[in-house]
């Protein structure tokens, strides 16, 4: 994620996206750096207009999922919790029984 990173801030910098320049702002922000993955990442991007790229990208559903998964969370805890008054109410009629 790091070099596709690096090869957005080198474009909205106007600068060019190059094996050299991705290389580079991988190297300055302390990232070790992978040949092979910079010369694919410049390989993918070559032909393409990353402007275009970026306006037919769409939001990642991760934002979606989180509510749903903190709703079943709760859901689990609701009948947690019902389940503990059951066992505790049956506990007392047992002392009476």
């Amino acid at each position: 994620m790091e070099y596709i990173y690096a090869a957005l801030l080198l474009h909205a910098a106007k600068k060019e996206v190059s094996e050299a320049n991705v290389t580079g702002v991988l190297k300055g922000a302390g990232v070790a750096t992978n040949d092979a993955r910079v010369k694919a990442l410049i390989a993918s991007l070559e032909g393409k207009n990353i402007d275009e790229i970026i306006k037919g990208a769409t939001a990642a559903p991760v934002a979606v999922a989180a509510p749903a998964a903190e709703k079943k969370a709760e859901k689990k805890e609701e009948k947690k919790e019902e389940k503990n008054e059951e066992e505790a109410t049956a506990g007392l009629g047992a002392l009476f029984g």
